[in-house]
């Protein structure tokens, strides 16, 4: 194991967990899917409940993917799509800075993903014990998590978002 190694595995793990947080807290806390759903309905997500088990999903499983480096670069794809719907829908009329509620966070943890996807999981991953040297990293991994990351999340911006009509004074 080398610095490299390492590093790359502190930062998989602290993104992949971070991200898997998200999508139990959406399963297992608060409201839970349910007052997701509900959450998700109220910012035009629609249907909510179909996105509440979606995002859930999908944040618990590509922040677990990521954490153990497995499938790594489709991981990341994962995290683009997820920051980029959450980025666009929550976010981004709040400015940048994560204090004001802005978009900042979901820039990291994409652009975090997508250095890993790039980098490579790193000797200590699950794709290396599969594939070892023959995984997919450097431009492909590159590719695919800036490629397909933002595809999926603005197909599914443009098929489900309908945001509420603003409210007039």
């Amino acid at each position: 194991m080398n610095a490299y190694d390492t590093g790359v595995l502190i930062l998989r793990v602290c993104l992949g967990l971070t991200m898997a947080a998200h999508g139990y807290n959406k399963f297992f806390a608060g409201g839970r899917i349910p007052g997701t759903a509900g959450w998700f309905d109220s910012i035009g997500m629609r249907p909510g409940l179909v996105h509440a088990r979606l995002a859930a999903s999908a944040e618990l499983g590509a922040g677990i993917a990521l954490a153990l480096g497995l499938f790594t670069p489709l991981a990341a794809a994962a995290f683009v799509a997820l920051m980029l719907v959450a980025g666009w829908t929550v976010h981004r009329g709040n400015g940048f800075l994560i204090v004001k509620n802005g978009w900042e966070y979901n820039l990291v943890l994409a652009v975090g993903a997508v250095a890993v996807a790039t980098l490579g999981p790193g000797r200590i991953s699950i794709d290396d014990l599969l594939v070892g040297a023959e995984r997919i990293d450097g431009w492909w991994g590159f590719g695919i998590a800036v490629v397909l990351g933002p595809a999926a999340g603005v197909g599914q911006l443009l098929l489900f978002y309908r945001p509420p009509a603003p409210e007039r004074s």
